[in-house]
């Protein structure tokens, strides 16, 4: 097994929604699920909404993030979360 880069897409639930806030709450998630977040980028979406993408490194032996999603979509003012990429990391 190897080492895979996660991207994970959060979408706030309006564009009144802090985006800080939710980027502290998930990182904590990620370290606590085995993963380290490696850079994060604030994504234009429309109309003043924008996404917080997190780009994080983990085992692939730890499987699915389907469990860290979950925790990531109960924070308050997170409308959705998805994994918008998995990449193999090399060398």
């Amino acid at each position: 097994m190897g080492t895979a880069i996660i991207t994970l897409k959060i979408m706030p639930e309006g564009v009144e929604t802090e985006l800080d806030p939710i980027k502290e709450q998930a990182t904590k998630l990620i370290a606590e699920f085995g993963g380290e977040v490696g850079k994060d980028e604030i994504e234009p979406i429309a109309f003043g909404l924008k996404a917080l993408k997190l780009f994080f490194v983990m085992d692939e032996k730890l499987g699915s993030t389907e469990d860290l999603e979950e925790k990531i979509k109960a924070l308050d003012g997170v409308a959705s979360v998805e994994v918008v990429d998995v990449r193999r990391a090399l060398g």
